[in-house]
């Protein structure tokens, strides 16, 4: 079993006892009563390297990270430095993350957010939209086709923006025929944790001209985020580096610059 394996087992266990306590139909009335979702697209295609900032404590690979206290004040520092959006971490077993964080940062910005999980069913994606989502991650390795198709049209349906993640040629091809108009590419392989700059710079002219990249893990630096950007990516999704930096503010700032 890979670690991908393991972690959707997990989410699996987890979200049985969510359902139990929330329905779907519930989900859907809250979901109903609701603004309409924030349109992330045109910060991301804006002139520069867009960033997306990642609220994340924790991870598989390198453990605990940072303790976050106050995600709200952490996402206010990410909306001060011009993020095209802010990534959420809700899975707790790995990520100690949670939708209450989700909720504490849709309270504090306006900046779009982005629902960082393991989706494999429709109810997640109601759920994060319903605690005020603007966008799913849905990872290809992680669905049938059949499933990523069905789940992108729901996304869209609930004015989500998809991040549609890919690790391999086959990934990105699959992206594609589903009708992804957002790719990322995560430069860690999600069965052994290994973390490769050049797998984005391998992957990327598969990805056809309109679509939207965004370059996933392992950018620890200005450099690493210049390499991303001269490779093609409209966007960097940046954890790690930004939750323990002193001034994330100014460390995206420094981002968005980048040609």
């Amino acid at each position: 079993m890979t670690v991908l394996d393991e972690i959707i087992v997990g989410v699996r266990e987890d979200l049985a006892k969510r359902q139990a306590v929330r329905s779907q139909a519930d989900l859907e009335r809250a979901v109903a009563e609701l603004p309409s979702a924030l349109d992330v697209m045109p910060a991301l295609v804006a002139p520069g390297l867009s960033v997306i900032a990642e609220v994340k404590r924790a991870s598989p690979s390198k453990g605990y990270l940072a303790a976050i206290d106050n995600p709200a004040e952490l996402a206010r520092a990410y909306q001060a430095g011009g993020a095209a959006a802010i990534s959420v971490l809700t899975e707790a077993r790995r990520f100690r993350g949670s939708l209450a964080d989700l909720e504490t940062v849709r309270a504090a910005v306006r900046t779009p957010l982005l629902r960082k999980d393991f989706v494999v069913t429709d109810y997640q994606l109601w759920e994060g939209r319903a605690a005020g989502a603007d966008l799913a991650l849905l990872i290809v390795a992680a669905l049938s086709q059949t499933d990523l198709q069905r789940l992108l049209a729901l996304g869209r349906s609930l004015g989500l923006a998809c991040l549609v993640e890919t690790h391999t040629p086959d990934e990105v091809r699959r992206a594609v025929d589903a009708g992804a108009t957002l790719i990322g590419v995560n430069n860690r392989d999600l069965k052994t944790l290994a973390v490769d700059l050049a797998q984005f710079e391998r992957l990327v002219p598969l990805i056809p001209a309109g679509v939207v990249t965004v370059a996933e893990s392992g950018i620890l630096s200005l450099a690493d985020a210049a390499r991303m950007a001269v490779a093609g990516a409209d966007a960097v999704l940046v954890g790690e580096a930004l939750v323990k930096d002193g001034d994330p503010a100014a460390a995206i700032r420094a981002m968005r610059s980048l040609a």
